[in-house]
């Protein structure tokens, strides 16, 4: 053999591996493609209905929705209308009850100082919180 027929051969079962590997490769990815195929099939007939059961609860939701408006609604309407009685009931009563409480308070004032005798009270001191007396008027502690 020469030199020529050695690098056919060689270059003969070169090529032969060559394309056996490529020949398991396309075979591998057949199998590939076939496999995915399968899946997005698959898929999408399990999608359709899952669509539909999502459109469904979407409905649904607005359904609840819309009546969760309609009570909220109605609860701030009855707010409003609970927050006016307590208004009307309040400048009703409110100003006669303070009258009452401080004619109350006036009488029993009374009471008490008619029975200590009526002895006059001690001038009491008034005392404003924050403020400062002028120098002039405050008492020396000696």
């Amino acid at each position: 053999m020469t030199g020529g027929e050695v690098a056919g051969i060689l270059v003969a079962v070169f090529w032969a591996i060559l394309v056996s590997f490529l020949a398991v490769v396309l075979v591998r990815l057949a199998q590939t493609l076939k496999a995915t195929t399968k899946l997005v099939a698959d898929v999408t007939e399990q999608a359709v209905p899952l669509l539909a059961d999502a459109s469904a609860t979407v409905r649904s939701a607005q359904t609840q929705l819309e009546r969760v408006d309609s009570i909220a609604s109605d609860v701030q309407e009855v707010t409003s209308n609970a927050s006016a009685l307590s208004s009307t009931v309040a400048s009703t009563f409110g100003g006669p009850l303070v009258k009452v409480a401080a004619f109350g308070y006036g009488v029993r004032q009374a009471m008490s100082r008619r029975g200590a005798g009526a002895v006059p009270e001690p001038e009491r001191r008034r005392v404003v919180v924050g403020r400062t007396v002028p120098a002039a008027r405050r008492k020396k502690k000696g």
